[in-house]
């Protein structure tokens, strides 16, 4: 199917749109949570493959790692392009709020609290560390195959996705402190000793000539 789509054949251009699209979808989604805009990844994918179809090398196996290369370079442009349009947007004076519906969007997967989380951390990594990451760990590819959609050596996808799973795991570390100290209740520290004081002392004696105040009337002592 190669040979026949670097010539044009546009029945291997469905054929390789069958077997391909679901996968580039899914990773779409993951690297962006928008289904709208991973929709657009995956035609933008396959026009561009279509128009570069005989820059494509004659020898190889599976064209997966092509095409994931090619999906990582649109969505980093788009990338690029959406920072420019808020620095342009954070220019204009506000007119109000506008409401924004990628998480509405998001929440309707079944793991929508994860996506958003592995948004969260991923985005803390260098764009070429979560790159390596997303193809490896998400669109499933091994090493050489991430090498080749990257175009880059296979000792850079190890070190890279090495980097990005040690901050992965910092992040995660960070985050489980932090989880850890807010779960704590604000007296939980307060030393036992001084407690045992308090409790050994009794009640306090009254002061000679002093009247002591009554007790508030409360739920506990009304009935």
């Amino acid at each position: 199917m190669r040979n026949r789509f670097r010539r044009g054949d546009r029945d291997a251009l469905g054929e390789l749109y069958d077997e391909h699209a679901q996968v580039l979808y899914r990773y779409a989604l993951r690297v962006t949570g928008d289904w709208a805009e991973a929709e657009d990844v995956v035609s933008a994918t396959f026009l561009e493959a279509w128009r570069s179809r005989e820059k494509l090398r004659p020898d190889g196996d599976s064209l997966r790692p092509w095409l994931l290369g090619i999906a990582t370079n649109i969505m980093r442009r788009n990338a690029r392009a959406r920072r420019r349009r808020e620095i342009a947007l954070a220019r204009v004076p506000e007119r109000g709020s506008i409401p924004d519906f990628v998480d509405d969007l998001v929440t309707h997967l079944a793991d929508a609290e994860q996506l958003r989380a592995a948004h969260t951390a991923l985005a803390r990594l260098r764009r070429r560390d979560r790159e390596v990451f997303t193809l490896v760990v998400w669109a499933g590819l091994d090493y050489a195959a991430a090498a080749d959609a990257l175009g880059v050596p296979v000792g850079t996808v190890r070190s890279r996705l090495s980097r990005a799973r040690a901050r992965l795991r910092e992040l995660a570390d960070a985050e489980a402190r932090a989880a850890r100290s807010q779960a704590t209740p604000a007296g939980a520290d307060r030393p036992a000793a001084a407690e045992s004081r308090e409790h050994s002392a009794g009640p306090a004696k009254p002061v000679p000539g002093h009247t002591p105040m009554a007790r508030p009337l409360t739920q506990e002592n009304h009935g």
